[in-house]
């Protein structure tokens, strides 16, 4: 352990972490982050899993809430190295004819290629798009009253709703469905739950105003970025540590904890009152996560020619497949064909695996804490749109839920979002107190607080400035 008086203590250095950290040392605070895994970044973390020389992103891989995020916007992480890629579309979403419905940057282009339903999309997302960057400062900002009050009710309209009642109320066409709810399944939601269609919309502005870039060589580059820049604040970071207790730290004016409410039990639970303690417990986890990773002899020979062109392929079929695929994971059931989120970052970033060789990276949702093997259903998925897919595997990686969990303990049971992120957990996560711990000088800034899951770092911006106000 690192010695010497603190301002403050950051306990994990994913990006909100590493946000907090950063944050505070610009106020002029001495700051040591502590990290229990041997290198930095949780959720942002890209490693060889495979074979030598492919790269893979162990966590997050796509960042349209990176580049819109209010703090990094205002930090100098291309001058850490940090460079961003942008693939010509955002998204693809195959169909079993071989064609694929896309979204494109221009929301125009995107609209006319659904047809029937061109001037529904227009009339869904031209509105977001366009006021996209006062739109972000209020969906990436705390719970409070809004700073564009009429711009958030029209997008609020929509975004309240549920996947299947928006999709079924606005579009005639399975095309722009399916396109949607591919889009809105990042939710980790079941799609007659409420707010998931808000998360289709959000990510599908993000999409055409901004994109769904990838960092050159890894989602790593995000966190070996924000550290870089720490450091150059004075700020001091430690991995390979891990904090039990509070009293495994040394001693400051703040304690800022990356991590879930499971993990501030355990740490601070005996200082917590008890109000606050039985909020924690009651505090609900998202289905988890399955994920696998390959080492490819060529590009996933997708039938449309489309997804060849996108960063991210939503596998799923049909709007009404997907349904039952998230709905039986929210249920506790295995879905027999599961909704994948697929991202192919090699094709437009060559640091990735060695020359003509590609990565794959893909995710299902399970039921939290699954002991399943997905390995078989998820990649019959992809050659089911990809028919020869299994003769371009030179080798697997598999992430279970617990051995996510194990890699990255915020990941409780395969969760990647810090818990469920419905109506209520999204209004007051964990608590009704957001950051504070209840008690002086502590504070959580990991992604159970607002404005929730995905790598922006403002959890931990907004818990480091509560921090600076009540500390100082």
């Amino acid at each position: 352990m690192a010695s010497g008086e603190y301002d403050g203590v950051v306990i994990g250095s994913g990006p909100n972490g590493l946000s907090a950290a950063i944050t505070l040392a610009r106020a002029g605070w001495k700051v040591l982050v502590i990290e229990e895994q041997g290198t930095i970044g949780g959720g942002a973390r890209s490693t060889e899993l495979t074979l030598p020389g492919f790269i893979h992103d162990v966590c997050s891989a796509v960042h349209p809430l990176a580049i819109s995020s209010p703090f990094f916007r205002t930090l100098p992480l291309s001058e850490y190295g940090l460079e961003w890629i942008y693939p010509p579309y955002p998204v693809a979403h195959p169909f079993d004819d071989g064609t694929a419905a896309v979204l494109q940057r221009s929301v125009e282009r995107t609209a006319e290629s659904l047809g029937a339903d061109r001037a529904a999309y227009l009339d869904l997302m031209q509105g977001p798009v366009a006021d996209w960057d006062d739109l972000s400062r209020v969906l990436l900002g705390k719970p409070q009253l809004p700073e564009y009050p009429l711009k958030l009710a029209r997008f609020a309209m929509h975004a309240v709703r549920s996947i299947s009642r928006l999709a079924y109320s606005h579009f005639q066409t399975e095309r722009a469905r399916a396109l949607f709810a591919g889009i809105a399944a990042h939710s980790n939601l079941s799609f007659d739950r409420r707010p998931s269609a808000g998360f289709g919309l959000v990510l599908g502005a993000a999409g055409h105003a901004v994109g769904w870039p990838v960092p050159r060589g890894g989602s790593q580059r995000i966190a070996d970025a924000l550290s870089a820049y720490l450091r150059s604040l004075g700020g001091s970071i430690i991995t390979g540590t891990s904090v039990r207790s509070l009293s495994d730290i040394p001693p400051a004016r703040a304690v800022l904890c990356d991590v879930t409410p499971r993990q501030l039990l355990r740490i601070a639970g005996d200082r917590l009152p008890s109000a606050y303690r039985n909020g924690l417990a009651r505090y609900r986890y998202a289905p988890g996560a399955f994920k696998l990773d390959w080492a490819l002899r060529g590009p996933i020979p997708w039938t449309a020619s489309e997804c060849l062109n996108a960063s991210t392929v939503h596998v799923g079929g049909s709007m009404e497949e997907m349904a039952e695929s998230e709905r039986a994971t929210w249920s506790g059931r295995i879905p027999e064909r599961p909704v994948m989120i697929v991202t192919q970052s090699s094709l437009f970033d060559s640091s990735r695996a060695p020359a003509g060789r590609h990565t794959g990276w893909a995710y299902c949702h399970v039921p939290n804490g699954c002991i399943v093997d997905m390995t078989e259903r998820m990649e019959a998925q992809i050659e089911r749109f990809a028919p020869g897919f299994r003769g371009q595997i030179m080798a697997r990686h598999v992430f279970s839920p617990a051995k996510l969990e194990q890699h990255n303990a915020n990941l409780i049971g395969g969760d990647f979002m810090g818990g469920v992120q419905d109506l209520r957990q999204l209004l007051f996560r964990p608590t009704r107190h957001w950051y504070s711990a209840q008690v002086k000088g502590l504070y959580l800034c990991s992604s159970s607080t607002p404005p929730g899951g995905g790598v922006h770092g403002m959890c931990g911006f907004f818990a480091a400035e509560a921090a600076l106000r009540e500390c100082a």
